[in-house]
């Protein structure tokens, strides 16, 4: 009985000092996460309300940095060729990822080789992979006009007309990232159970049976967090139409390359700049927030 008391005398001092390790791991965590997250959030809505060019002392403006933006035919025009590009990206970037995952899945060789080629693009800086393509863009010596030229097709501008500029910044950008999705896809079937395969084949399911009432219902979960992670990334596209079109081309300026240009090229005024990161904040965080609120039965 009186070693007991004595066991605890001794634990009691370890416990405490365990507490004060973790308690100092967290606390330099959250430093970390204040500093580099939340601060730069809070200093951005308190830029939106003045004039700041980092030469001259900030003015307060108040709403005259939102105001200003609404009446900019730029902003408009922004706004509409990011959302085109985000129906583009999805029509291209979110289905094909999921058909080249099942396509994958079915391989019985090379599969590995196959992975790898499809994540490799994925693994390229993405200003690597941006310049790539535009030696494949390049209207006189590039490699698409001269295959087009090598079958007597007629050549295109492709990133310098309007008509072809916003289809080919999305094949850029899907090249790029689809291939993260597509590992995401096929990690997922690995899980879906072979039984119901089995059990499909057995009632004489054709392929196309097989993925609408198979594959497709148990990726469903998986299928919906992507989705919005893409909406959400397709919609702060940036390296793209900065580097393959500039920020003067009314076609392809994006919410972002806006903003940069508000910041660094015309303006020179990061309140301005701050204000339209503020609207772009609070249009994503409604979307996603009215996302989740719709598909959380479904879920």
């Amino acid at each position: 009985m009186a070693i007991q008391p004595a066991l605890r005398r001794h634990r009691r001092p370890r416990s405490v000092s365990d507490n004060l390790v973790a308690y100092a791991f967290l606390a330099g965590g959250l430093v970390c996460f204040a500093l580099f997250s939340w601060y730069p959030l809070v200093r951005g809505v308190l830029l939106s309300f003045q004039q700041v060019n980092f030469v001259t002392d900030p003015e307060w403006v108040g709403l005259d940095n939102f105001e200003t933006l609404f009446a900019d035919p730029l902003f408009w025009t922004a706004w509409r060729n990011t959302l085109l590009f985000t129906g583009l990206a999805l029509v291209f970037g979110y289905l094909l990822p999921l058909l080249i995952a099942v396509l994958l899945n079915e391989l019985r060789h090379f599969r590995g080789f196959f992975r790898v080629a499809v994540y490799l693009p994925v693994m390229l800086p993405p200003i690597v992979s941006v310049l790539l393509w535009q030696y494949f863009y390049d209207p006189g010596n590039g490699l698409f006009n001269t295959v087009l030229r090598g079958l007597h097709l007629p050549e295109s501008a492709w990133t310098q007309s309007p008509r072809t500029a916003m289809i080919s910044l999305v094949l850029v950008a899907t090249w790029s990232n689809m291939g993260a999705a597509t590992l995401i896809y096929l990690a997922a079937l690995q899980n879906v159970p072979g039984e119901l395969y089995e059990a499909a084949e057995l009632e004489g399911a054709s392929l196309w049976q097989r993925l609408r009432h198979v594959t497709l219902p148990q990726l469903r979960f998986v299928m919906i967090v992507l989705l919005l992670l893409q909406i959400v990334a397709t919609m702060q596209v940036f390296i793209e139409p900065y580097q393959l079109t500039g920020t003067t081309n009314p076609d392809t300026i994006t919410v972002m390359v806006l903003i940069y240009r508000y910041a660094f090229t015309v303006n020179h005024d990061f309140g301005l700049a701050a204000a339209m990161t503020v609207l772009l904040f609070v249009v994503l965080g409604m979307f996603s927030a009215a996302y989740l609120w719709l598909t959380r039965e479904r879920t």
